[in-house]
């Protein structure tokens, strides 16, 4: 009998290649450069998977180190659960937070970036749409996959892709341009001043995506055109401004005074009609400041009315530039309340 081998296995089979341990580079959604992995292969296949939503695809299973015959097992056995073409879900299919555009991202190649209406919504400045595409922009041809929207360009610019919640997106800033044309008038204006009062976005990143991508691009005069409106050098409204151009539109408008930043059940509002049980709140007084308690002034507007108090929302934009709206919309709320009283 010839000796066995050192290294060998005591059946003579040679080792597969799914058994080495010596580390392996591999390329992982949100890690720049390539990523290394080491150990059995349960301990490659998982540390990849974990930093996924739980979902790896067949090119990372082979460059650290798992054959085609082992991947095949594994999928037969239920340890690997195929979700797009040459994708899996480890262990399981339980939802898993942002795993559809993990496994997305995976199927069209190590270039995709989450964009449009789905980069919007992992911005925050767009609803979540439940069992909707997931949006994928990629500079290269790819084939079509169920469940996934691929917007091809010529090229994706590095400026315009970030890393966040560890996957590649397109910026907040290529993101209001993408969805300028997929939204009302109104869902863009909402999604545009959120991006400014947070800081996610600069006024000048924004006319920066516009003089390079504008071409062509469907909605883009209507973003650079309620851009303009923010950013012409106007000051931003502030609380003892808005209440003097209230006053004034008032006064001259012939309606009855207000009260102003006055005091009611243990809030205090910007103005009120305290015969006609009227209060008007004006959100959004400094440009760039977040107006964190959005919840919290529903939560107000409902006790209120709660109180028998009819209560109007208007925003600086509309104080400033539509003011003869904003008098229009108070009269009508008066003499309602007045008519109700009598």
């Amino acid at each position: 009998m010839s000796p066995r081998r050192r290294g060998a296995p005591a059946n003579g089979l040679a080792l597969s290649p799914n058994d080495k341990k010596s580390p392996c580079q591999v390329k992982v959604l949100g890690v720049m450069g390539l990523f290394t992995v080491s150990g059995s292969r349960d301990q490659r296949i998982a540390a990849i998977a974990g930093l996924q939503r739980g979902r790896i695809a067949r090119r990372q299973l082979s460059a650290a180190g798992v054959s085609d015959s082992t991947i095949a097992r594994m999928c037969r056995d239920s340890w690997l659960h195929r979700e797009h073409w040459g994708v899996y879900a480890v262990g399981h299919l339980a939802p898993i937070e942002l795993a559809p555009e993990a496994g997305a991202l995976l199927a069209v190649g190590d270039d995709a970036v989450l964009s449009h209406l789905t980069a919007a919504a992992l911005w925050r400045l767009h609803p979540p749409r439940p069992h909707a595409s997931v949006d994928i922009v990629v500079a290269r041809d790819s084939g079509r996959r169920p469940g996934i929207r691929v917007h091809r360009v010529a090229r994706v610019d590095g400026c315009d892709v970030r890393i966040h919640q560890g996957m590649p997106v397109t910026s907040p800033a290529r993101t209001l341009l993408d969805i300028a044309g997929l939204v009302t008038e109104d869902e863009l204006e909402q999604a545009l001043d959120d991006a400014l009062s947070r800081n996610l976005v600069r006024p000048a990143q924004i006319k920066d995506v516009l003089t390079r991508l504008s071409a062509g691009r469907a909605g883009a005069r209507r973003l650079a055109r309620l851009l303009d409106s923010r950013t012409r050098g106007r000051p931003a409204l502030t609380r003892s401004r808005a209440e003097r151009i209230l006053r004034e539109l008032t006064r001259k408008a012939q309606l009855p005074p207000a009260e102003l930043n006055a005091p009611l059940h243990g809030f205090r509002v910007d103005a009120l009609w305290r015969e006609q049980r009227v209060v008007v709140e004006v959100d959004g007084y400094e440009f760039h400041a977040r107006r964190a308690n959005f919840e919290s002034d529903r939560r107000r507007d409902a006790i209120l009315e709660a109180q028998g108090w009819t209560v109007i929302r208007i925003t600086a934009r509309q104080l400033q530039d539509e003011p003869y709206a904003v008098v229009a919309r108070l009269a009508a709320a008066l003499a309602w309340a007045s008519a109700r009283a009598a």
